[in-house]
């Protein structure tokens, strides 16, 4: 087989002269545009005075820059969100194969899709009373355990732990997520109602129920940001029955899950913040307490004793005290006598009332009336167990001839099953030869196709294929030298051979032969393969 290499044909750039010579089209084709998009990832004009954003739409996306000079002369302030009309040209950045838009001139052109969407779904979550100032709850004045809804692997997490252990250290429970991208909103809601959904009973359990969440992330476009806009995180955020703090973004950055949240910090540092108060502070103010305390306590004590003192002062004395009392004691003393002779003249009349109630006959009557109501009670229950026993026994009677009859039933339902387990048996092994038959029908006709394919059969034909030393075929004479080993293959066999002395100029054509592998003539120079035409 012979072939010819046209990649040699085509004209070689270095990588710097290619990127320079798409560069030049670039700008000469599209040198002065005009371009109607959504302003994306601004953040105001750089230290340098240039400003760095993207224009987008439903379905694309290109980089923007507007140098210092163009920013100055234009006559409204971008902001994010915002869709405008942009004049200016299309240029590349060799360095990092990318294109932007140099933006010369650009005017308003309306509220942009996304500032709009968020706008209609923050006007219809509010109808619903989400973001309504009564739901809020105040967050726990000392938690014991903080729930943090972020990503694991972010600087956000890394500041809200080392500002809670700086402040006051407490128990901290990472939810990881993922705060970007598909997918990202429906974790979030997840999380937080996950953290709800944790028995805040079950203080012994494997993971203890937080006392207030922090949802946090860096700061980011409106894009970056929008998975807290997602209508099923702001509704999980309203559901919690755990106190919210929302920490999404920087202080500029605005998301629908702020007005969900209990409270907004304007950054995830300032969330941990108002999670946790500062354990020196506390200390400080109740050792000042404590002082006050005993400081207190002591005037009180002072107070309370010398007020004791002016009550003693004022009390009478023992004497004057206990005469009134000594006096009815005695009065009440010279009639006790009296009294317990009456107390027991009055004691001895009611018992003899009583005593003349009390017969032998009274007692027997009624002994004899419990008596048969005993009796009666036994006859009746007597009765009740006999009429049980039998109905058990009948229950167990037919229970007994159920359970008889089950063995033949059982016997007939596995000769069935056998049965049907004997036909599928004789239907698999059917379906087995029938596929078997079609894998050897479908190798066979592969077999064919690979022998009419085969160089052998082309050797059947009377060609030969001339192999070097390194048995690799030979496909042109100029590449075989005089005294060269070569071998030649035949259809039914190989035979050595050495090229002669005049090399292979020389070597007449075998007669009544041809070979479709057989090197071309040193007289017939190859064909050159048409050059490529530059576009540069």
């Amino acid at each position: 087989m012979s072939g010819t290499d046209s990649s040699s044909n085509l004209t070689e750039f270095s990588v710097s002269e290619l990127s320079g010579s798409i560069k030049r089209t670039v700008e000469t084709a599209f040198d002065h545009v005009r371009v109607r998009g959504e302003i994306s990832g601004y953040r105001g004009p750089h230290s340098s005075g240039h400003a760095y954003f993207s224009l987008k739409d439903d379905r694309a996306r290109i980089d923007a820059v507007i140098w210092k000079g163009s920013f100055s002369r234009i006559k409204f302030r971008p902001e994010e969100g915002m869709e405008v009309i942009a004049t200016g040209k299309i240029t590349t950045f060799p360095g990092s194969s990318k294109y932007q838009i140099v933006i010369e001139a650009m005017e308003p052109a309306g509220a942009g899709a996304l500032m709009a969407l968020l706008e209609e779904r923050k006007r219809k979550l509010g109808a619903e009373g989400l973001f309504d100032q009564a739901r809020k709850r105040p967050l726990p004045y000392m938690p014991q355990v903080i729930g943090v809804v972020t990503s694991p692997t972010g600087a956000v997490i890394r500041d809200i732990l080392h500002r809670i252990t700086d402040r006051f250290p407490v128990h901290v429970i990472v939810w990881p997520v993922k705060v970007q991208g598909d997918g990202s909103g429906d974790e979030v809601a997840n999380a937080i109602r996950g953290f709800n959904a944790i028995d805040p009973s079950d203080a012994a359990g494997p993971m203890r129920r937080p006392d207030v969440l922090i949802v946090a992330r860096g700061g980011g476009s409106l894009e970056d940001l929008w998975s807290f806009n997602d209508e099923a995180v702001v509704r999980a955020a309203a559901e919690s029955r755990i106190p919210l703090i929302s920490a999404v973004g920087h202080e500029t950055d605005w998301t629908l899950i702020d007005y969900a949240a209990d409270m907004r910090a304007p950054t995830p540092t300032g969330a941990a913040e108002m999670a946790v108060p500062v354990k020196a502070d506390l200390e400080a103010q109740l050792a000042g307490l404590g002082a006050r305390l005993r400081g207190s306590a002591s005037r009180q004590m002072d107070n309370r004793r010398q007020f004791l003192r002016s009550l003693m002062r004022a009390l009478p004395s023992l004497d004057q005290l206990l005469a009134l009392p000594r006096r009815r004691f005695d009065e009440a003393a010279s009639g006790l006598g009296r009294g317990l002779e009456r107390t027991a003249i009055a004691k001895r009349r009611i018992y003899e009332q009583a005593s003349a109630g009390l017969r032998l006959d009274i007692l027997t009557n009624r002994i004899a009336t419990q008596r048969r109501h005993i009796a009666e009670q036994v006859l009746r229950t007597d009765n009740t167990l006999e009429r049980r026993l039998l109905k058990e026994h009948s229950r167990i009677q037919r229970a007994s001839a159920s359970l008889s009859a089950l063995p033949a039933r059982l016997n007939g339902q596995l000769q069935r099953e056998g049965q049907r387990v004997t036909t599928l048996s004789h239907r698999a092994e059917s379906a087995v030869t029938h596929a078997m038959a079609r894998r050897h029908s479908a190798i066979a006709a592969q077999d064919r196709v690979l022998q009419s394919l085969s160089y052998k059969n082309v050797l059947k034909r009377g060609y030969a294929v001339i192999r070097g030393e390194d048995d690799q075929p030979l496909t042109r004479a100029a590449g075989i030298s005089s005294g060269q080993a070569i071998s030649v293959e035949f259809a039914d066999g190989r035979i050595s051979a050495v090229t002669g002395e005049d090399g292979p100029e020389n070597i007449a054509p075998a007669p009544k032969k041809r070979t479709a592998l057989k090197p071309a003539s040193a007289d017939e120079k190859p064909k050159e393969a048409p050059k490529q035409g530059s576009l540069f």
